[in-house]
């Protein structure tokens, strides 16, 4: 199935990287990682700088699957309320997920900086909208469980938030500690770096038709009937990881995204700052480097491609309708656009590590609005798995 439809910015933008060959003999490694996106990719990273040797298979072109479709904000807030997530899994662990999140940005900065690679990072400040007055009561509780716990965030008031960012709203939470970055461009250098210095292998146009646990080791078998050994497996190929489990662990979606033309300084908002929204679906903004202004939402339940497809040109008017509200003055005009299809669950966790079904398996399954943060959650914590160190993957695993 295709994970998206039009023409996603950043694969103009980077154009496509050198492809990889595909795999056509009978092959072995200690890990074999299916998906060769950012969680793939990231998972690599980890296992690699651990010195376990680390083979990745896509049965697409490397790196161009859901990964080329993500607008890439980065933010310690999850798509669930604090307040809600305590309600669902307690005050400890709750908390706890929301600190990793914070946590996940500064580590993915240091490997940036400690692999000396370019994924356009940069740190953000981030407005989360009221929608409306009922919103704003929640976004008041929801400050006061954050301060609570000393997560990062300020309340905003109506005045407020129209005297610093000339929006008209009943008010906002705010934070210093987001970022934004370039996800493809991340991602291809994370592999392109370990391809280099660590001997990591990436196929691509090899796909995974079957898969059989024994004893100490795990096969996997390709369409072209060729076979991988490995010690463990790490699931990482996104929902498409359903084909794998039984039960039904996510909501599949659809979201679309414009990407207007560069625009004048003066017509970006004060900070530059990510914005999203209360109301389901939320609209979520952010810009770029070269002055263009992203904005993406209105998420619907995905059927199949062609409904999503079908419904392109009435989304990106209705995005633009609503940016408009925000920012009547701004003179948006759109470049490129697409739609992509993402996983969502219940408590808008992610579902990392073993599965009682799958031995010698890990998954990293970074499912819903903070797919990269989530994505550097589970490359740790499968690290640590497999090395055999202590790790808490209570709150993300599938027994929870």
């Amino acid at each position: 199935m295709n994970l998206k439809s039009g023409l996603p910015f950043w694969l103009i933008k980077n154009g496509l990287a050198k492809d990889y060959r595909t795999l056509d003999i009978n092959t072995e490694t200690e890990v074999l990682i299916i998906g060769s996106g950012i969680t793939g990719a990231l998972c690599a990273h980890f296992l690699c700088e651990a010195g376990v040797k680390c083979i990745i298979v896509d049965k697409r072109m490397a790196s161009t699957g859901s990964t080329t479709a993500s607008t890439a904000q980065l933010q310690y807030e999850i798509d669930t309320y604090l307040f809600e997530l305590i309600e669902k899994i307690g005050e400890e662990k709750a908390v706890k997920a929301y600190q990793k999140c914070l946590e996940s940005i500064y580590t993915l900065e240091k490997i940036i900086k400690k692999l000396k690679i370019d994924g356009n990072f940069e740190w953000k400040s981030s407005l989360y909208l009221a929608s409306n007055a009922k919103d704003f009561k929640e976004l008041e509780k929801e400050y006061k469980i954050r301060k609570k716990h000393k997560l990062p965030v300020k309340l905003l008031n109506q005045e407020e938030l129209q005297k610093k960012f000339n929006i008209r709203r009943k008010g906002a939470l705010y934070n210093n500690c987001s970022a934004q970055i370039d996800t493809f461009k991340l991602c291809t250098e994370i592999l392109n770096y370990h391809k280099k210095k660590s001997g990591l292998v990436v196929y691509s146009h090899t796909e995974i038709t079957k898969i059989v646990s024994k004893k100490d080791e795990i096969w996997a078998y390709t369409k072209k009937k060729n076979t991988i050994k490995a010690k463990k497996i790490v699931a990482a190929p996104g929902f498409e990881s359903e084909t794998l489990l039984k039960e039904k662990v996510m909501q599949l979606n659809s979201t679309y995204v414009i990407v207007s033309k560069p625009m004048k300084d003066e017509f970006l908002w004060k900070e530059r700052c990510l914005i999203w929204e209360t109301a389901r679906p939320y609209l979520y903004i952010r810009t770029t480097q070269d002055n263009r202004i992203m904005v993406g939402g209105l998420d619907e339940e995905f059927q199949d491609p062609e409904k999503r497809d079908a419904l392109m040109d009435e989304k990106n008017e209705a995005i633009i309708k609503k940016f408009k509200k925000l920012f009547p003055d701004c003179p948006i005009e759109i470049d490129f656009y697409w739609c992509g299809t993402f996983g969502e669950t219940q408590d808008g966790l992610p579902y990392i590590g073993e599965h009682k079904d799958h031995p010698n398996m890990y998954f990293a399954l970074g499912y819903g609005g903070n797919g990269i943060t989530f994505s550097v959650i589970a490359a740790e914590i499968i690290t640590d798995l497999y090395l055999g160190k202590e790790t808490d993957s209570s709150i993300f695993s599938f027994e929870r």
